[in-house]
C-alpha cells in the first residue's frame, strides 16, 4: 500500500525556487484530492487545519500541473502489469453531453489506461487499444470485454490471434474499477469537462488504488 511519503520519493516533485511552498506540501495536496475524491475545497480546509494556508485555487493548479507527473512516476515504479486485459467503457455526462470513459485493468485490477472519448464505436475502440499497446509495449495473452460488438471488430484489426472472451460476469474487474469515478461524479456533481475527466481518471494510481472482484 502506498502512501504520501512513497509518492514524494518517486515522482519528480517541484523545486523550491519557483513556488513558494516545500514539495512535501504539494505533494501531499495533490495525493488527498485524487485519493479521495476530495473537492478543492476540502482539500484548503485540511491544510488549513494543519497550519498550511493555501487557498483551492493553488491546490487546483496543483493538481493540474502535477497530478499526471505523480501518477505517472507511480506507474513506473510498479511491477510488470499482467497479461490478462479486462476492458470495459462507461457513460459520463459532461455539461449535458453523453462521453464514454474507457478503462483497461489487468487480472489484478491494477488500471492499464484511460481515455475519455464521445463513442462507443470501432473507431473509439480502435484508438483505446492503440493506445494501451502503446502505453504498455507488450501484447496481452487474453483480452475480456463485454458483448459490445465495437469490441470484436476492433481488436481483429489491432490484436489478431490473441484469446477475445465476451461475456459480462467475467468482465466485474473492470466494471468495478469505474467506482472511483462515479464517486468523483456524485461529489463534484458531474465532470467541467473532457479534459477534467480525463485528468483526474488518469490520475487515479495517485490513490494506488486496487480494484478487487469476481474473476
Amino acid at each position: 500500500m502506498c502512501d504520501t511519503r512513497r509518492m514524494k520519493d518517486q515522482a519528480l516533485v517541484p523545486s523550491d525556487k519557483r513556488h513558494r511552498f516545500p514539495p512535501e506540501i504539494i505533494a501531499h495536496a495533490v495525493w488527498l484530492y485524487f485519493r479521495f475524491a476530495l473537492r478543492y475545497r476540502d482539500v484548503e480546509e485540511l491544510l488549513a487545519e494543519r497550519g498550511v494556508v493555501v487557498t483551492y485555487e493553488t491546490v487546483r493548479q496543483w493538481c493540474r500541473k502535477f497530478g499526471q507527473q505523480y501518477a505517472n512516476a507511480l506507474r513506473y515504479h510498479r511491477p510488470r502489469p499482467g497479461d490478462t486485459w479486462h476492458l470495459d467503457e462507461v457513460f459520463i455526462t459532461i455539461n449535458g453531453i453523453t462521453h464514454y470513459l474507457w478503462r483497461a485493468v489487468d487480472q489484478d485490477g491494477t488500471v492499464l489506461e484511460i481515455l475519455v472519448q464521445p463513442r462507443r464505436d470501432k473507431r473509439a475502440a480502435v484508438n483505446f487499444l492503440r493506445k494501451l499497446l502503446k502505453r504498455l509495449t507488450y501484447v496481452p495473452r487474453v483480452v475480456i470485454t463485454d458483448k459490445l460488438a465495437s469490441y470484436g471488430t476492433a481488436k481483429r484489426e489491432v490484436l489478431p490471434g490473441v484469446e477475445h472472451r465476451q461475456h459480462k460476469r467475467l468482465n466485474n474487474r473492470a466494471e468495478n474499477s469505474h467506482q472511483p469515478t462515479r464517486e468523483r461524479e456524485r461529489r463534484m456533481r458531474r465532470f467541467t469537462s473532457p479534459g477534467h475527466a480525463q485528468r483526474f481518471s488518469a490520475a487515479s494510481p495517485i490513490g494506488c488504488r486496487r480494484t478487487r472482484g469476481r474473476g
